[in-house]
């Protein structure tokens, strides 16, 4: 029974033994000949303007209009016209402060001629064909054309006047 005991004891501090307190180490792939250099990639930072941030004001683009003189003072009655049109045709692609389907039309002169804007708006599918700018703006805004809405001179006159209020 002592032998039992005592063998019993041995076998306990050998089972805590080997239980506790030991580490692993991570051993470190075996690696023969050179050592591989580090290279820094470094990726470059992209330095291109969007198309539709770009600022390109002597761009008048393709189309019917090749002149246009905006007066100072700001036609009311074909503003509001606009607003109408532009709610009616335009705002299933575009709203007027934030980037849709289309881009946002707010600013727009800042960026435009506005015989870029007439064009873009009576001739779509010319000005993708023909116009870098416009076809930059398709690949930005995911290769969604911009539909002709058959707008007359007229209409599409209104439409701008509207976007100077924006």
């Amino acid at each position: 029974m002592k032998q039992t005991l005592k063998l019993m004891t041995v076998l306990f501090v050998t089972l805590l033994l080997s239980c506790g307190g030991k580490e692993e180490k991570k051993k470190e792939p075996i690696s023969y000949g050179k050592k591989e250099a580090v290279v820094k990639k470094e990726t470059p930072k992209e330095t291109t303007i969007k198309a539709s941030q770009r600022v390109d004001l002597a761009n008048k683009g393709v189309g019917p209009i090749t002149s246009l003189t905006l007066d100072e003072e700001i036609d009311q009655n074909m503003v509001a016209e606009g607003a109408e049109v532009f709610k009616k045709m335009c705002t299933a692609c575009h709203r007027p402060d934030k980037k849709f389907i289309g881009p946002p039309p707010t600013d727009i002169f800042d960026r435009r001629s506005p015989e870029w804007v007439m064009n873009m708006i009576l001739n779509p599918e010319e000005m993708v064909k023909n116009d870098p700018l416009a076809r930059e703006l398709l690949i930005e805004f995911n290769g969604s054309p911009m539909a002709n809405q058959n707008l007359t001179e007229q209409e599409a006159r209104s439409v701008l006047e509207y976007f100077r209020t924006l």
